[in-house]
């Protein structure tokens, strides 16, 4: 008997973190977004209800665990009750991991909140988690389930290979995102170079030196979050000051916390370029900001995953080669 068959259709489940982009990949599914009830009692507590039958389905909850740790708590509820409910299968869709920063014990009496948030996303019912660009990949290591852990490079590189830099070389803005700005580099056909920074508090940076030709070049600066934009700015800053024609930036996770916005729309960047895996208010947004939408690239993922199907097509994926509607089968 066919697998698909037995463990049942999809029911796509939205948290209330980033409704829009569930919307879009349920558009792309060519299925729509289940409706959940979801209140707060008067106190703050969470209230969860799935309205629909989830009975031998497939279930994707698809929920950012942004701050405030309500968004967590919210998609452990729904988990829960999608488990209870007897569904097949529960898949925890996290565009945004929270907690990624606090991935190791580097100083006395800390907690490793990376790996608790994955323990309790485990016990809350999850079979698999699916999430974009973890902070640092041996996150993946803390979870007991399955990981498809998604790369929204592709899509970002996509934008940048329709509207071509020139003489373009790609910029880590610490050690930490050598790895990610050297695949960027090898997409755009360009070179690379690396920020020397130091932290000597959290979101408190310093830049000490730029390893690598930028003079008359194009920089893109990239980066997995941007948070207070403290790093973003002092690195673009550090570029021009090194002769760079023009910056870009590109991160995939806009938390854009205190004064980022106005910090980065008065830096010298051309072109801020960031993904809704984080829903970006109205508030937050300014005349150089670009939003890329990665609704395709999880669609795509959600549809592999629900027919058994390879997901490593997608860490080369563009949107030129999806369809408007994504095949669930």
């Amino acid at each position: 008997m066919d697998d698909t068959y037995r463990r049942g259709p999809l029911l796509l489940l939205s948290g209330r973190a980033n409704r829009p982009l569930v919307r879009a990949i349920g558009a792309r599914l060519g299925t729509s977004v289940e409706a959940a009830k979801i209140h707060n009692f008067a106190d703050g507590e969470i209230f969860v209800r799935i309205d629909q039958n989830a009975r031998g389905r497939d279930v994707f909850v698809v929920q950012p665990t942004i701050p405030n740790g309500d968004n967590i708590m919210e998609l452990l509820l729904l988990l829960d009750a999608a488990k209870r409910a007897s569904a097949a299968r529960v898949s925890a869709v996290i565009p945004y991991f929270g907690y990624c920063r606090q991935d190791r014990k580097d100083q006395s009496r800390v907690a490793i909140g990376a790996k608790l948030v994955a323990n309790l996303i485990a016990a809350a019912g999850a079979d698999r988690v699916v999430s974009i660009d973890f902070h640092q990949h041996q996150i993946q290591g803390f979870f007991d389930i399955p990981v498809d852990h998604l790369y929204a490079a592709p899509v970002i590189t996509g934008y940048f290979l329709n509207k071509p830099l020139e003489d373009p070389v790609v910029v880590a803005p610490d050690v930490g995102s050598a790895k990610m700005a050297r695949g960027f580099a090898r997409r755009l056909k360009g070179t690379f170079a690396i920020i020397d920074k130091r932290r000597p508090a959290a979101n408190v940076s310093e830049i000490v030196n730029v390893v690598g030709d930028v003079k008359d070049r194009t920089c893109l600066i990239t980066d997995d979050m941007i948070d207070t934009g403290g790093t973003i700015v002092q690195a673009a800053c550090a570029l021009r000051d090194r002769g760079a024609r023009a910056v870009y930036v590109a991160g995939t996770h806009a938390l854009l916390s205190g004064d980022a916005v106005s910090k980065l729309s008065a830096a010298p960047i051309e072109e801020v370029v960031i993904t809704d895996t984080i829903a970006v208010p109205p508030g937050k947004q300014f005349p150089r900001m670009k939003v890329l939408s990665v609704a395709g690239l999880l669609a795509s993922a959600i549809a592999s995953i629900h027919s058994n199907k390879s997901v490593s097509q997608l860490f080369e994926y563009t949107e030129r080669e999806v369809p408007a509607k994504v095949a669930l089968a």
